[in-house]
């Protein structure tokens, strides 16, 4: 009787590390996006400073670099948030009560 639990605690971790093995890998996914629009981005904004309008006193493409990437972390974290929720469900983990 005693193998019998074992085996099903083999299989509760093996449900476990896969599901951190897929959270894990969002969550690589995720810095690598937040990386590229918080820091990669800004490389590039100052290389289009072709514009004289300066709102703020900055020159345009920083402004607009700066207001995408906000947008762009907004969507990043309902994206993150739809994602993980779908991994959780798939195995078994949904904090969401059925009414």
């Amino acid at each position: 009787m005693l193998s019998f639990f074992n085996l099903i605690g083999r299989i509760n971790m093996s449900k476990q590390a896969k599901h951190w093995e897929k959270t894990r890998n969002l969550l690589f996914i995720t810095l690598a996006i937040w990386f590229v629009f918080s820091i990669g981005i800004f490389f590039f904004g100052a290389e289009m400073e072709a514009s004289s309008f300066r709102p703020f006193g900055y020159p345009l493409s920083y402004y607009m670099t700066c207001q995408g990437s906000l947008g762009i972390f907004v969507i990043l974290i309902f994206w993150f948030a739809n994602r993980q929720e779908k991994i959780d469900e798939e195995f078994g983990y949904t904090e969401r009560e059925d009414d």
